[in-house]
């Protein structure tokens, strides 16, 4: 049985070779142009990013299995795996400790402009003419708001969290909702109510650019924006404006729409201001790694088994 990574250099290891395998090709990475002869003959894709639709499916007429190397699978056109009989597997919850602690992690160095203060260190401390200097204003956890759209595994570890830090949580709603469920808040009453707001929902057509400057404008002129998730949820044209005309005191993300992004990406310019950018590693935490090689491992054993386990389609 042949076995095909596209994007393996998006892991910092590789799974472990199944001895069931006849033929392992880990690819560093794959353009699309190169996807089709990549996987042709290959029974069993695995794939972090790189997108598997329709056109390409049907050109693959060996494939059975898709193993998805993370937890969202916006990149897997499951209606056709349907059609054609692929079945499609992720890895659910490896990175939920991780992403929550990361969210955790931004909200210290938001509210307490941890990255100001450390960069600015050497060059001001010296000259100041007391035992301290003070520059933004630093605040406390303890107290504050945290809106979280978004309520599986991440939102609700990443609630705990800020519950046990004495934060106040609120639950989203759908945006839209005329009758919010129990246990959540109307969207806009969120998004006026929150000192930090954080995402944790998919990006689906119903959520693509959900965070807008219509809805940043919403938000207190003081309020965070976090984002962990997917960054096609936020309109980044209209967040670096925001940011640059002080509509929101700042943000946090570790994802970005495309990803790597162009070097002339609005949010990437030295002249947006209080945003903390990370390269999409929130997940990526020694345990995280651990999990998902795990979970790789295990769905490849379960497809071989005949008991497909984390199923999709």
């Amino acid at each position: 049985m042949k076995i095909v990574m596209l994007d393996g250099d998006t892991l910092p290891q590789s799974p472990t070779r199944p001895e069931w395998c006849t033929e392992w090709d880990i690819r560093g990475s794959t353009s699309h142009s190169e996807i089709v002869s990549a996987l042709r003959g290959a029974h069993i894709a695995m794939t972090n990013k790189i997108p598997l639709r329709a056109e390409t499916l049907r050109q693959l007429p060996d494939l059975r299995y898709i193993c998805v190397a993370a937890t969202g699978y916006d990149c897997i056109d499951l209606d056709a795996c349907r059609e054609k009989g692929i079945v499609v597997s992720n890895v659910p919850g490896y990175s939920t400790r991780s992403v929550a602690e990361s969210v955790i992690a931004a909200l210290f160095a938001l509210r307490r402009h941890l990255v100001d203060y450390a960069n600015s260190t050497c060059s001001v401390w010296p000259t100041s003419s007391h035992f301290c200097v003070h520059r933004q204003p630093i605040q406390d956890i303890f107290g504050a708001t945290l809106g979280i759209i978004g309520r599986g595994d991440i939102g609700s570890a990443v609630g705990t969290m800020a519950q046990a830090l004495g934060m106040a949580v609120l639950y989203a709603d759908r945006k839209g909702s005329s009758q919010p469920r129990a246990g959540y808040v109307p969207f806009d009453e969120v998004l006026a109510r929150s000192d930090v707001l954080t995402l944790h929902c998919p990006l689906t057509p119903q959520t693509q650019q959900l965070i807008n400057l219509q809805a940043l404008a919403q938000m207190k002129p003081s309020a965070w924006l976090i984002n962990t998730a997917r960054g096609g949820l936020i309109n980044e044209v209209e967040l670096a404006q925001a940011l640059k005309q002080g509509v929101i005191a700042g943000a946090a993300l570790d994802v970005l729409t495309h990803e790597p992004p162009a070097a002339d990406h609005p949010l990437l310019q030295s002249n947006v201001p209080n945003l903390l950018l990370t390269p999409h590693i929130a997940w990526a935490s020694q345990q995280g790694v651990t999990n998902l090689l795990k979970g790789i491992e295990g769905n490849l054993a379960a497809f071989a088994a005949g008991k497909a386990q984390n199923v999709l389609s």
